[in-house]
């Protein structure tokens, strides 16, 4: 298994390539939020100071963030905890970071002990998956803490325009963030699995490099989102040399997400998942992806398990 390189972590949220405003309209990201918020035609001055016109673009892959960090002394997973500063928040907060038994958030901001929101009102953090909480199943699905690995989506070393799903040591993947994906997370805008069969993958973020990205300027971007293959994204995210990260949504651009077809489940993709070194794998994805080892689909959506 090789070690997967990641070329920035998300530990905080990041900041849109432009400057951004307020307009007093539906969202067409969230129900029921009666406002969005749109780019201008400024660059961002926090992308200007990281040098976005050499930074690394990648692909925005659509999930929930995930970190690879120690817990009772092996690598672990860690869900995205991410806490609005309500009264009904706060408590379920409490109750599921701070309770008898239960680690503490990782990565959450402080000021004099308590946790401090961001700029977007929110207070993220890093909760460990554990195999007992059902909270966390999907999550859970996508690794084995016996076996130490992790179910990785990832571009095929020998063909980047191909993809794989294979195993990486969890060790490999330390200190690390990645996307959760798969059947449901965030309405599976990718076509992935089945509700009788649900499958869930880790992509590392970074994975995806994009290599035609048009001028740093709205309209070129909205026709690169609308006209090309390699635009049926989510977003961008610009990985900087300083180690900051920028991003760009479809929806800061007016565009519309999910799309029909996507650039991800387009691409054809090979499975490499060999148990047969292994007695025991508790969990049940492990040798449902074992069965198709070997094998290779047109796309994303042709994976199916029994």
């Amino acid at each position: 298994m090789a070690v997967m390189q990641q070329a920035g972590a998300v530990q905080q949220k990041i900041p849109c390539v432009f400057l951004t405003e307020v307009k007093d309209e539906p969202s067409s990201k969230r129900k029921h939020q009666m406002f969005k918020v749109v780019a201008t035609e400024t660059i961002n001055p926090l992308a200007l100071n990281a040098d976005i016109h050499n930074a690394l673009p990648t692909e925005k892959v659509d999930g929930t963030c995930c970190y690879v960090a120690n817990h009772k002394g092996c690598p672990y997973l860690w869900a995205r905890f991410d806490r609005k500063p309500t009264k009904q928040a706060d408590k379920k907060f409490k109750k599921h970071v701070f309770s008898k038994g239960s680690s503490k958030a990782k990565g959450v901001k402080r000021v004099e002990g308590k946790p401090y929101p961001d700029e977007n009102g929110h207070i993220p953090g890093w909760v460990p998956v554990e195999n007992s909480n059902k909270q966390y199943c999907w999550h859970s699905c996508a690794v084995n803490y016996t076996l130490g690995v992790a179910i990785v989506l990832r571009p095929r070393l020998d063909d980047p325009d191909s993809l794989e799903i294979c195993l990486v040591h969890l060790s490999d993947l330390f200190e690390q963030t990645l996307e959760l994906i798969g059947t449901n997370i965030n309405g599976n805008p990718y076509g992935i699995g089945n509700k009788k069969n649900p499958i869930h993958l880790l992509v590392p973020h970074g994975a995806f490099l994009i290599r035609n990205l048009p001028a740093l300027n709205p309209n070129s971007l909205i026709s690169w989102f609308n006209h090309c293959q390699e635009g049926k994204v989510e977003g961008i995210v610009w990985h900087c040399k300083d180690g900051s990260l920028i991003k760009l949504h479809r929806h800061h651009l007016g565009l519309s997400w999910p799309l029909k077809d996507t650039h991800l489940n387009s691409k054809p993709v090979s499975i490499r998942v060999n148990l047969c070194e292994y007695e025991e794998a508790s969990n049940s994805l492990l040798p449902q992806f074992s069965k198709l080892d070997s094998l290779h689909y047109d796309s994303l959506k042709d994976v199916l398990l029994d």
